[in-house]
């Protein structure tokens, strides 16, 4: 019994055994499982935390996110948190940054001479990499700069309502540091939703069962056409304008939800692209066309005092005082100024100038040839205008008997010419220079003065700032033109407009403006002769005249150009608006040559009170004209 007993003992005692190994095995099978979940869990999790770094990156770029906000924070972003280890508000903060933080290569700065070692970016690295590529950027005007836009952008959403990234090379944060405020900005929206309205029109009226949203798009489409037709900016536009706005997007929205082709938008883009397009085209050519016209054509106002002026004229006859003063017209030992113009306030400023600056205006004459259109304007203007004790004549170049020449009025011609410059390839250093030459009326003034021997010659469109008495006393060494050359165009740049004639190629081309002439030599040499042989040449090769004239002038005075200072006379004032404002202060003679002539309203503003302080300002005719001085 007892053994009995114990072997039913001893085999009870067996199946517990057994019993309690397979729990055991149970339990740790389970537990083998329920790891193998955790585990990729785990590595999930810190996964979307670091976002997906790999693991040999992981801690450098948590350090670099850290150390690139606490780099901001320098600008303006206070760290509010307590650094102590251990603090839930810090570790809190510590996460926030973790996540907001910007992280950069560190590929960024590895040519760099001041690399960061944790590879961040700070104010200072940003104001040394502008300083080495030419800017300059004051240090402390970025640091507070940066801290303003860091600040606003950190609760600031973009267009898109995205929020903006902040990071270095952020598109969303440059835009904000160089945000400016939209010109007519509800304009542009109308047209913007005009040309969307203009695409879809077409595919929406081909569906049969939205007529009535086809009838809102054109009628939204010809609405909006009727106030572009009267408005351009936005202080034009007439009132509810806002809510036309706000119908044609709802039309739009309606007319984007249907399945619509594509392509057929697609096309429609396209041409309204193609028509706007062929529409600046056009008002480029047209703006060009009126700036020309608005250059060659005489101002309204000035074209007023010419004619009240020649009106009154022949109402009150003006005293003949020729007679009395014509051996002062020939005196040759007087200085004798010649001014070829049709335009009456030019050149009495060219006139008030010289004579303001004159240290003897007595011993001043000067010589006004006009035409006969403009000749009893001219003539009353300096009648009742002195100008100290300096004397004018008006002469009508047209009433003068000169043989075998068709007398007529031509001012200086000017030139825009175009070259490929010697210092680079052609292809990439094309220059622009202003050139302006002598007319044909020019050529006359040894017959037209028979008896002196050297005259000035002004341009009616320069300023005078000083004394011109010293030019009376050049030895031009047997040369006929003294004249400010401009040696950056050589002949030798100018060979498509000289042709095959022969000539000097280092020579240099001058500018009329201010030229002093010997009478003598020029009647010596006969080069009016020798201008008319070579315009009657080259006419026969060239059918634009403009061109034979620069050919011609440049070639009749070859060699024969005395170089006067380039302090005597500045030119580029009537195109070039980048002049040093120094260089003009010091100029004897301003010359406004180019398009934008002082006297118009196109001129260059900064320049034009050079001009209008020697404008007259109390005469009646300036008043009755509406002539702003």
């Amino acid at each position: 019994m007892k053994s009995g007993g114990g072997g039913g003992g001893g085999g009870g005692g067996g199946g517990y055994s057994s019993k309690k190994r397979w729990r055991g095995l149970v339990i740790g099978v389970l537990g083998l499982v329920i790891l193998s979940m955790l585990v990729p869990l785990v590595f999930l999790l810190g996964g979307l935390h670091n976002g997906f770094h790999s693991p040999g990156y992981a801690s450098e770029q948590q350090a670099s996110s850290s150390n690139a906000f606490r780099g901001y924070d320098k600008l303006g972003i206070n760290d509010s948190s307590n650094n102590s280890e251990g603090g839930d508000q810090s570790g809190h903060v510590n996460a926030l940054i973790r996540r907001l933080g910007p992280t950069l290569s560190k590929d960024v700065f590895k040519n760099s001479s001041r690399e960061p070692k944790n590879g961040t970016i700070s104010v200072d690295s940003v104001h040394n990499n502008e300083s080495k590529r030419g800017f300059s950027v004051p240090h402390q005007e970025v640091q507070q700069s940066s801290s303003v836009t860091i600040n606003t952008i950190l609760s600031t959403v973009d267009e898109a309502g995205k929020e903006c990234e902040l990071k270095y090379g952020s598109y969303c944060l440059w835009r904000h540091v160089h945000r400016e405020d939209i010109k007519d900005s509800m304009v542009k929206k109308l047209k913007d939703q005009l040309f969307v309205a203009r695409a879809y029109y077409p595919s929406i009226a081909k569906l049969p069962a939205q007529e009535k949203l086809s009838r809102e798009l054109k009628q939204n489409i010809q609405e909006l056409e009727r106030i572009f037709s009267e408005s351009t900016t936005d202080a034009d536009l007439p009132p509810r304008t806002g809510k036309k706005l706000q119908r044609i997007e709802a039309a739009i929205a309606r007319a984007k939800s249907f399945s619509v082709d594509c392509n057929n938008v697609d096309k429609k883009l396209r041409q309204i692209f193609d028509m706007t397009e062929d529409e600046a085209n056009f008002h480029m050519k047209q703006s060009a066309f009126l700036y020309q016209l608005a250059v060659q054509t005489m101002p309204k106002s000035l074209h007023c005092l010419s004619m009240r002026l020649t009106v009154e004229y022949f109402k009150s006859p003006v005293p003949d005082v020729e007679i009395s003063l014509t051996e002062k017209y020939m005196d040759p030992t007087l200085y004798h100024y010649v001014i070829f113009s049709n335009n009456v306030l030019a050149s009495s400023v060219v006139i008030n100038s010289t004579v303001m600056h004159a240290r003897e205006s007595a011993n001043l004459v000067f010589h006004v040839l006009t035409n006969g259109q403009n000749y009893f304007a001219m003539k009353l203007w300096f009648f009742r205008n002195t100008y100290k004790e300096a004397t004018v004549q008006v002469l009508n170049i047209e009433d003068l008997n000169l043989e075998n020449h068709d007398l007529y009025l031509s001012l200086p011609v000017e030139f825009r010419v175009s070259f490929h410059s010697n210092d680079g390839p052609p292809t990439t250093h094309i220059r622009t220079e202003y050139l302006s030459i002598f007319s044909h009326t020019h050529y006359l003034l040894p017959k037209i003065f028979q008896k002196l021997k050297k005259v000035v010659v002004l341009d009616d469109d320069v300023v005078v700032q000083q004394d011109l008495s010293e030019l009376w006393s050049l030895n031009m060494e047997g040369k006929v033109n003294g004249a400010v050359q401009q040696c950056s165009v050589k002949l030798s740049l100018l060979k498509r407009y000289l042709g095959e004639s022969s000539f000097n190629v280092n020579s240099c081309a001058w500018m009329s403006g201010l030229n002093v002439l010997d009478l003598d030599r020029w009647r010596e040499l006969d080069l009016t002769k020798t201008y008319q042989r070579l315009v009657n040449e080259l006419s026969m090769q060239e059918d634009v005249s403009e061109a034979v004239v620069l050919r011609a002038s440049l070639l009749t005075f070859q060699d024969l150009i005395f170089s006067l200072d380039e302090a005597w006379s500045l030119c580029g004032l009537g195109h070039d608006y980048g002049l040093d404002l120094q260089a003009i202060t010091n100029a004897a003679v301003l010359h406004y040559n180019g398009n934008m002539k002082p006297w118009l309203e196109l001129g260059i503003a900064k320049y034009r009170n050079y001009w209008k302080k020697f404008m007259g300002r109390e005469d009646q005719f300036l008043s009755d004209c509406n002539i702003n001085s």
